[in-house]
């Protein structure tokens, strides 16, 4: 009997349209899936592309909408997936596997994307039995609406009802992409003023107090750029819009691989350390202490 083969789409495109859908936020299905806002942009768009469609959002400024095609297609993935979810569960029962375990993250938008979401696959393979939600956000911790189990902010900072376990430290120092330091070479301070530096609107004195530091207080840049996140920044420095103040940490990985360079390393700024607090209540849940003990070890392999 001839059985006609399957045509499915990709199904990783798959899960990001369905979590996008649901959530009505690429941001939110990024940190539910532990991808990058853009992995998730990416997927939707090859799912359009396999299908040969309209688009299947509407984007606004901070939220997606389903057009009628994309409502169709929703109303049968959601349910497929929630069967193949059942399944697997069902699956994982039969042979005695505990369910797995929910651990609600809070952590920083950049530290989020530029440090944290592209080490989560090492995490979840280590540790399939941990499901992290993860959630960004800048908002101050007592100011935060909802209970988290992990909570990454900078510090050391004391709050009323909860520890805190040091994770990772920073500095601050110059960064730009190796094409424009060839294109403008970097042999002394004072060549900043031929450059754009990149600045972030939470921070707007971190170059003057960079500058200081180096003996430069009066420099006058060729140009400046403001961005409001801290992300936005290193992306332009990457792309050789400028040059931006890196926090070592997030930026690891990039002077590791030399998509970036840091033309003056021996000057940097101190800056607040990453800390993980969590609920007193909560102090000796295991699966958040097998979470901060694994941010803790990459932390020192960061350093």
């Amino acid at each position: 009997m001839f059985v006609p083969r399957r045509s499915l789409p990709p199904l990783n495109a798959v899960r990001a349209f369905e979590a996008a859908a649901r959530l009505g936020s690429f941001k939110e299905a990024a940190a539910e899936l532990a991808v990058t806002h853009g992995a998730v942009s990416q997927q939707v768009r090859l799912l359009e592309a396999w299908l040969g469609t309209p688009p299947l959002f509407r984007r606004s400024v901070r939220r997606v909408v389903l057009t009628p095609a994309g409502a169709a297609l929703l109303a049968e993935f959601g349910p497929a997936l929630d069967r193949i979810s059942a399944a697997v569960q069902q699956h994982r029962e039969r042979r005695g596997d505990p369910p797995a375990a929910l651990l609600r993250v809070n952590a920083l938008a950049t530290f989020s994307l530029r440090w944290l979401l592209p080490r989560m696959n090492r995490f979840r393979a280590e540790h399939p039995e941990i499901e992290v939600r993860l959630t960004t956000s800048n908002d101050p911790l007592d100011a935060l609406s909802e209970t988290f189990d992990v909570v990454i902010r900078g510090g050391p900072d004391s709050f009323h009802g909860f520890a805190s376990r040091f994770l990772l430290s920073e500095r601050r120092l110059p960064v730009c992409s190796p094409a424009l330091l060839a294109e403008r070479p970097l042999a002394d301070v004072a060549d900043l003023s031929r450059h754009t530096l990149l600045h972030v609107t939470s921070m707007p004195r971190l170059w003057r107090d960079w500058l200081t530091e180096a003996g430069q207080p009066a420099l006058e840049p060729a140009a400046s750029l403001t961005f409001d996140h801290f992300y936005l920044t290193i992306q332009a420095a990457l792309d050789g819009l400028g040059v931006a103040m890196g926090p070592t940490a997030l930026i690891a990985d990039d002077l590791a691989a030399g998509r970036l360079v840091a033309p003056f390393p021996k000057i940097s700024l101190p800056a607040r350390s990453y800390f993980a607090y969590f609920p007193e209540s909560r102090r000796n849940d295991p699966h958040g202490a097998v979470f901060c003990d694994w941010l803790e070890q990459q932390g020192r392999r960061t350093g």
